[in-house]
């Protein structure tokens, strides 16, 4: 059995989430008989490392540090094999702007889109071109962060006096705004695991938009897995999502996030590196729905990482 730290928490918007998966994976670690050791990352994180000497970790920290690649290369460095993306990928998936650059550039469907730094609105009078970027997009327009998770910082404009506001929101949690065209439809995430799609879970929020409370909070949303979808949509959507789980270098287990249009057309929103393990989170659901215990999936996540450093559950 191997000696396990798991990475969680840290200083995030994401925190009490990760500090839930990281929890949860804890306690199926441990069922397994690892020895899981929790870490709530903060400015000793290189010291208690160097400590605990682990043979590898698992990576249950959402939300910047933990999945744009940072604690990714610092592990590198220390030489520790870990679950999920390696730090390109990451990179690449925790910027919602370069994500959608390399799904056009591939020809995959996502919303319409632009993108500034808060460089361009105080420096540059990017304010001056809403007029010609809400003639682009239209609305609703949904404004949000381009590097946070869990709909932080998101809200849809649904007229040009709303725009404003919605960007300074935005730029509160982030130095770059995407304004993306809103897309009416049904909320669909797709779970890619060892590059093979999972039951697809759709999000049925009981009032409202799914936000972060409609998330993670118990009883906001209704999760039905396996979506019900026709076939040839079941397929495509899975298609979409190892497309994009491939094109994003991404490794072990994403998530990707879709929308359904009224008109059947999908549209993908973006890809997830360490998707949540929560009561409430999707991949586990996913992962049941295809038959995958909770205990079953992380010891797959741990075995994958092992595997890479050489070594042996």
């Amino acid at each position: 059995m191997s000696r396990v730290a798991v990475l969680k928490g840290g200083r995030s918007l994401e925190r009490e989430v990760s500090l839930r998966s990281g929890a949860r994976v804890e306690d199926a670690l441990k069922r397994r008989g690892h020895e899981a050791i929790g870490i709530d990352v903060d400015h000793d994180l290189v010291r208690r490392l160097r400590e605990l000497a682990p043979d590898v970790v698992f990576l249950a920290l959402h939300g910047r540090d933990g999945e744009d690649g940072t604690v990714q290369e610092l592990l590198e460095i220390l030489g520790l094999p870990y679950t999920g993306s390696g730090v390109s990928a990451c990179i690449r998936c925790a910027d919602k702007v370069l994500a959608k650059h390399h799904m056009i550039d591939a020809g995959l469907p996502t919303p319409d889109f632009v993108a500034f730094t808060e460089t361009a609105f105080k420096q540059l009078g990017a304010a001056e071109a809403l007029g010609e970027i809400a003639d682009r997009i239209g609305f609703p327009m949904v404004v949000k962060p381009a590097d946070q998770g869990s709909a932080l910082g998101l809200r849809i404009a649904r007229d040009a006096s709303e725009v404003p506001g919605a960007l300074v929101a935005a730029l509160s949690y982030s130095g770059k705004v995407l304004l993306e065209r809103h897309v009416a439809g049904r909320d669909l995430a797709v779970s890619v695991l060892d590059g093979q799609p999972l039951p697809i879970v759709e999000a049925v929020p009981e009032e409202g938009a799914y936000d972060f409370d409609a998330r993670y909070e118990i009883g906001r949303t209704a999760f039905v897995c396996p979506a019900r979808l026709p076939d040839e949509i079941t397929a495509r959507a899975q298609e979409l999502a190892v497309a994009v789980h491939e094109l994003l270098g991404c490794r072990d287990v994403s998530r990707v996030d879709l929308l359904l249009d009224d008109e059947g057309e999908l549209h993908v929103l973006e890809a997830n590196v360490i998707p949540g393990l929560t009561e409430t989170s999707l991949l586990p659901q996913a992962a049941d729905a295809a038959g995958i215990a909770f205990d079953d999936l992380i010891v797959r996540l741990l075995d994958r990482a092992l595997a890479r450093a050489g070594a042996t559950a």
